[in-house]
């Protein structure tokens, strides 16, 4: 006998996965024509939001270890969208920026939002309801560190 526990259909964390598996497979033809990948696009966002920020914080927004993080920085330098320096008072923090080809990719970009939208068939007040659903799960992430 199965242990209810242990059904698939009583997991939260399988929707939650299979859904992001599929929404980040319907972002892939919008961000092709940018040459960006889900997650490149995602550090794109931040720093066309802020301009510049330290690899830390970026990680720490995005959920992104530097493991991670580093070699998408790299790609996105080797793209000539951002550029990397070492803090001048601060030898150990690097700072992420966007080189002017990556402010420029905003607007190629300004579309993907509206394109996702239309993929995603759930009512603006049921995705907003899921939106701060979401956001609660990662907050209560933060706080057992």
């Amino acid at each position: 006998m199965t242990c209810p526990q242990l059904k698939l259909e009583n997991q939260l964390c399988f929707p939650l996965y299979a859904v992001s598996k599929e929404i980040t497979r319907r972002y892939a033809p919008f961000l092709e024509p940018l040459d960006l990948t889900y997650t490149q696009y995602i550090v794109m966002l931040v720093l066309w939001e802020e301009k510049k920020c330290n690899v830390t914080e970026l990680g720490q927004k995005l959920y992104l270890d530097s493991g991670t993080l580093t070699p998408l920085l790299k790609k996105l330098e080797s793209k000539g969208y951002i550029k990397r320096c070492r803090e001048s008072s601060d030898e150990r923090c690097l700072l992420v920026s966007l080189t002017d080809e990556g402010e420029k990719l905003q607007y190629k970009a300004a579309n993907v939002p509206k394109s996702m939208a239309s993929c995603v068939k759930l009512p603006e007040d049921e995705a907003r309801q899921l939106y701060i659903t979401l956001y609660k799960i990662l907050e209560g992430f933060k706080d057992n560190v």
